[in-house]
């Protein structure tokens, strides 16, 4: 037989190995000796004065943990979405069978209670075997491998942005893949620091506390970290309830994570199908099970029946991100929610400490969100919007909040979520009741519903509702509206109404019910646009996106400033709230794994208007409820509502804007994107710019049942009629309107001071939408 002579390099780096393998098992000869003499033992010698000049101490950080979102559905909360890295749910002693530790211990490291950290025999067998050429050992004990898992954690929680600038995302990457193959590597220096680390941690935390950190800290599979990941992905299980051959299955996978997992099919692995991929854990179990038999931990009988037993998986897997929120239609709440985590200075100072916190925290974080209210608007939102249509890129979406609260009950849009790389058609990740840095669009022009604003700049300068303006007046120059706080130039502007009709004087109120366009400029002429526009800010109004700037010219108080859902919501929530505005809150609570309550971010409330003057909007647009533009959305179920309808021009984007006492919504129906005007489609038999009352009314109805509002506060006199009672008597004052019933009876005489919900007056309602030119 021929014997192949090495080469001289093969040579010296056999030689090399042999003397650095010497030297670990000089080490390893004196530890094993003795533990407490053993830096005595070695002082004499370079290998251990390097060897005691490495840190003893190693910091084990917290590991990756899995993190879910709750929601409520008849009061109690549900999860709603999970999120990880890494599928890891920590687990104590007291939840790992005893069945299991045996199963490892007499597998990986039968002397683990007995050696001082390190596995001297196994691991001078491995040098040995490693530095005469043969088949590459393991021989580590099981503090050794928690070290070596806990090194290569490390450099898993490093961060890889690949956002960033490149030359910072290469060093990230460098920096990444030095750290890993500092770890992973085959050197003696890294075996070296192993076994310093090994010592150390052995003499800092207890058995037991080394023993459950590698259980929960090691790989087994793909994804799934922790004894109690795989006891739930594999088998179906929490870790406890593992049976024998379960855990011993579990232990053996741990041999080869990569090829001995069970849920591997054909199409995973080329070559080797799913039946012989059983074949090798099985007898990778059974060794296991023999392992336990030698040692005593098991009987043979109970050895017979084990390895008797088939190999039987129940892969449950757990998805992971906010895909697995559409089941519940929460993709798109969810996301912001996640948004919130990962820009709130509540969960960490800097963006990657907030991203570390969501990341490790394995956080259960409790949300606002109704998921009773949820399914009902959506089931309304669906039944009338599809999530594609041939003729147009048609958006929906609706979100409701709690005025005083800030909390936000339902957020819902026509479109699935879908935040994956190829997303099927008609599903978007693009949360369309949000703003851009919260996963939104860039929102959508408001249209008439932003002349709640204009009322509140109107009676904040002295003006009333029952003040006569002119409403004939089409051409008018950018020069005929004050603007104290900018130069808006000389150009001229068209306003046009929906109707012809809509002419001549008129009150405000009716102006309001009725959503007339040149009403509502002639009233600009009287004002400052820089008032309106502050009014309307004041009350938290913004751009969705921060690259579109506010728009303060005159054709702002019609609403073309693009804004989102959620904001409009925020602001009318405000006014609702007697001028109280809060910005919007999506946590209610977030515990961590230890079990303590976190701090969330709470609701800031600023008085952004007067009562006095909220109450007069309020009992504007709670005409627009019953006497308006949206009758036709009022349940008229006793709760009493205020609301205001926009429509854009060529109607390419419809709002509903309503609120009650203790609950605002705003509906948004529209073009994400070209120029189509909805009234040309149909949607259900009903045209494009109407479609959002019979979406709205459902929703309307189970907030109601839900949330019942109160009767809003009557607005001071002045507010209606001006600082004298009848300051325009050829125009005879309209009561405040019932929210109880339909108009069905002639209003009495109106009172001098408005005192509450009355009867409404029977004129017809103005169905159509005001279009803004």
């Amino acid at each position: 037989m021929r014997v192949r002579r090495m080469k001289v390099g093969e040579l010296v780096g056999a030689w090399a190995a042999f003397v650095g393998g010497c030297v670990v098992a000089a080490i390893l000869v004196a530890v094993g000796v003795t533990p407490s003499i053993a830096m005595t033992s070695l002082s004499a010698s370079a290998g251990a004065e390097a060897f005691n000049g490495l840190p003893s101490y190693l910091k084990i950080q917290p590991l990756d943990q899995t993190t879910t979102f709750y929601a409520t559905k008849g009061g109690q909360p549900v999860p709603i979405a999970t999120f990880y890295d890494q599928n890891r749910v920590d687990v104590t002693a007291a939840q790992i069978p005893g069945v299991l530790g045996d199963a490892l211990l007499a597998t990986e490291d039968p002397n683990f209670y007995n050696e001082g950290g390190i596995d001297v025999s196994g691991t001078i067998r491995a040098l040995v075997e490693n530095s005469a050429g043969g088949d590459t050992q393991g021989g580590s004990s099981i503090t050794q491998q928690y070290v070596k898992n806990v090194l290569v954690q490390r450099c898993e929680t490093m961060t890889v942005n690949p956002n960033a600038a490149k030359a910072v995302y290469e060093a990230q990457e460098k920096a990444y893949q030095s750290c890993y193959d500092d770890v992973a590597g085959p050197t003696l220096a890294r075996k070296i620091r192993e076994l310093r680390y090994a010592i150390g941690l052995d003499k800092s935390y207890s058995k037991q506390q080394i023993l459950v950190g590698y259980l929960n800290i090691v790989g087994f599979g793909g994804q799934v970290y922790g004894v109690q990941a795989a006891a739930q992905y594999y088998f179906g299980v929490d870790s406890d309830k593992l049976t024998l051959d379960e855990s011993a299955t579990l232990v053996a996978i741990l041999n080869d994570p990569s090829n001995l997992r069970l849920d591997q099919s054909a199409a995973d692995n080329p070559g080797n199908n799913a039946a012989n991929h059983f074949k090798e854990t099985l007898a990778r179990r059974d060794y296991v099970l023999k392992r336990m038999l030698t040692t005593k931990k098991i009987t043979d009988q109970q050895y017979k029946a084990a390895v008797a037993a088939p190999i039987t998986p129940t892969i449950t897997p757990v998805p992971s991100g906010c895909q697995s929120a559409s089941a519940s239609d929460a993709g798109f709440f969810c996301d912001y929610v996640q948004d919130v985590i990962l820009n709130d200075k509540a969960f960490g100072a800097t963006a990657d400490d907030r991203a570390a916190f969501f990341r490790t925290g394995g956080l259960k974080v409790y949300t606002t969100l109704n998921l009773d209210m949820q399914n009902t608007a959506q089931t309304s939102l669906s039944a009338y919007i599809p999530s594609t249509d041939p003729d147009l890129d048609l958006g929906a979406a609706d979100v409701s909040m709690q005025p005083g609260s800030g909390r936000i009950l339902n957020m819902v849009q026509n479109r699935p979520f879908d935040d994956s790389a190829t997303p099927p058609a008609g599903a978007t990740a693009i949360n369309y009741s949000t703003d851009y840095d919260y996963g939104g669009s860039g929102g959508f022009q408001t249209g008439s519903s932003f002349k709640a604003f204009d009322l509140v700049a109107w009676l904040e300068a002295g003006h009333s509702l029952n003040e006569i303006v002119n409403a004939s007046q089409h051409e008018f120059s950018f020069s005929d509206f004050p603007a104290s706080c900018t130069d808006i130039g000389q150009q001229g502007w068209d306003v046009q109404n929906d109707e012809s009709t809509e002419t001549g004087n008129m009150s405000v109120l009716e102006a309001t019910e009725a959503s007339v366009n040149t009403a509502f400029a002639d009233m600009a002429t009287q004002l400052d646009l820089c008032n309106i526009s502050s009014a309307a800010q004041s009350l938290l109004v913004h751009t969705a996106s921060p690259s579109e700037p506010w728009q303060l010219i005159p054709s702002m108080i019609l609403g073309v400033n693009e804004v989102s859902p959620l904001t409009m919501a925020t602001a009318y929530a405000g006014i609702a709230n007697g001028g109280k505005v809060c910005t919007p809150i999506a946590i209610d609570r977030v515990v961590t794994s230890d079990g303590k309550d976190h701090a969330v971010p709470a609701s800031t409330c600023t008085q952004a208007i007067t009562p006095q003057i909220a109450d007069g909007v309020v009992y504007a647009l709670r005409h627009v409820m019953t006497n308006g533009t949206a009758t036709t959305a009022n349940p008229f179920d006793g709760s009493d509502i205020m609301g205001k309808t926009g429509t854009t021009d060529n109607s390419e984007q419809n709002w509903l804007v309503t609120s009650t006492t203790t609950a605002t919504n705003a509906l948004w129906v529209g073009n994400v994107s070209g120029h189509v005007a909805l009234r040309s489609q149909y949607f259900q038999g009903i045209d494009g710019g109407d479609v959002k009352f019979s979406i709205d009314k459902p929703i309307l109805a189970a907030l109601d049942a839900t949330y019942p509002g109160t009767a809003f506060p009557a607005p001071p006199s002045s507010m209606v009629y001006g600082s004298n009672s009848y300051s325009n008597p050829s125009t005879p004052s309209t009561p405040a309107p019932s929210t109880t019933q339909a108009p069905a009876s002639p209003a009495p005489s109106a009172p001098a001071a408005p005192t509450g919900p009355a009867i409404p007056p029977t004129t017809a309602p103005n169905q159509n939408q005001n279009q803004n030119q």
